[in-house]
């Protein structure tokens, strides 16, 4: 198992794939829009583009983590990324974020990348456990981790000020034998796809 092999995956409505140099233009935008820094509880600071042309010029070269574009294929445009960190390398976990831009919102393309990346993790890189943080009022994000097969496991209360407000973030994880069950679908592909966004 290696997190070294930067793969691209590729599914029906999106493509998932390594960040290059002229990433760094998109990124800068998607990164800095108000609606991603509220759902990520990002502080409210301008990332510049230096900033961010050395983050992700170093992505493809990290051994512990996998950050991947995500394309939406009907455009060709980069609305975001998926990334696997946090890996636990004796316990086969690590755990998974994603974001999507406002030009790749409620079409189902973070449902399908988050099916796509958490389906590489267990399928090829074989681990036990993919677990995640979604904060309370982010309810989008939530059906999507539920239909790709996430369960809540618990709240963590008050991890976030946000508007002089404390949210409360929840874990859900996904495990081994349970995406060997569902592959993503844990109420059947036709009923997922009739509810999709």
């Amino acid at each position: 198992m290696s997190f070294s092999e930067k793969p691209v995956l590729s599914g029906e409505k999106t493509l998932l794939r390594p960040f290059t140099p002229d990433d760094v233009p998109v990124m800068t935008q998607i990164l800095n829009d108000p609606e991603v820094l509220r759902l990520t509880g990002s502080p409210d600071e301008e990332l510049g583009p230096e900033r961010l042309r050395s983050w992700y010029g170093t992505r493809n070269d990290q051994p512990d983590r996998l950050d991947l574009g995500v394309v939406d294929r009907a455009t060709g445009e980069l609305v975001g990324e998926a990334v696997l960190h946090e890996w636990d390398r004796h316990n086969h976990n690590c755990v998974f974020r994603i974001l999507i831009g406002p030009r790749g919102r409620d079409r189902g393309l973070g449902t399908e990348a988050t099916r796509l990346i958490v389906g590489h993790a267990f399928e090829q890189l074989a681990l036990h456990r993919v677990s995640l943080y979604v904060f309370a009022f982010n309810h989008r994000a939530r059906r999507a981790y539920e239909k790709a097969g996430f369960v809540a496991e618990g709240t963590e209360r008050q991890t976030l000020l946000q508007g002089g407000e404390w949210i409360d973030a929840v874990r859900m994880s996904v495990l081994a034998h349970e995406w060997a069950a569902h592959r993503g679908h844990p109420t059947g592909p036709t009923a997922v796809s009739s509810t999709a966004r």
